[in-house]
């Protein structure tokens, strides 16, 4: 396989990437500059060496500290915590700058093929509860995709928080300002602002 059926390929394995649309990207970089493919390559090598993951909302950073810049801002409200799949939805909701309190990215939706929670950090966020409760935490909000995969991991994080906890802390979900198989990455500030204003 030569250089160039290779990067297709690759680029073919990003999400929502075609054949065609990943040969373009193929033929962009061949028409780039060297200056340009090399601060590409750079920035790829970056991912390894700069960006880690926060020891507390577990989203991908280039922080040096062990925790990102949200974790960190005395400012954020720490009463309440979003639980999010990914980290896209993480700077879906920061850029409609309705929401100021803390997150976890849980890393997926359960699979309604296998409904296993294999590789979300469930665990974790049940292990940080009790000291999130000592700094404030009142409420835990649910902010999963408004579609069947979103809902059956809301029930059953649900269902561990309060076999965890008890009755001692409120869980909530993001209101239906979503419509249904909607992803919180797509969706526009007006709406996200609707989904917390009317969770439940």
């Amino acid at each position: 396989m030569d250089s160039i059926e290779r990067l297709t390929t690759i680029f073919q394995r990003f999400p929502g990437i075609g054949p065609r649309q990943a040969g373009r990207f193929v033929q962009f970089l061949l028409r780039a500059s060297p200056a340009y493919r090399r601060e590409l390559v750079e920035a790829v090598k970056g991912l390894s060496s700069a960006v880690k993951q926060c020891q507390s909302c577990f989203r991908y950073s280039s922080s040096s500290r062990g925790l990102c810049g949200i974790c960190i801002n005395p400012a954020r409200d720490k009463s309440v915590l979003a639980i999010v799949a990914h980290d896209a939805d993480l700077l879906a909701l920061e850029r409609a700058g309705t929401y100021s309190g803390h997150y976890v990215v849980l890393g997926g939706t359960i699979s309604l093929a296998s409904e296993k929670m294999d590789g979300l950090r469930v665990n974790q966020l049940l292990d940080s509860l009790e000291d999130r409760k000592k700094s404030g935490l009142k409420e835990i909000i649910l902010a999963f995709p408004a579609n069947p995969e979103g809902d059956a991991t809301a029930i059953r994080v649900r269902e561990e928080i309060k076999a965890h906890q008890g009755d001692a802390l409120m869980v909530t979900a993001l209101g239906r300002g979503l419509s249904t198989g909607s992803e919180l990455e797509y969706a526009d500030p007006e709406t996200l602002k609707s989904a917390f204003e009317n969770r439940h």
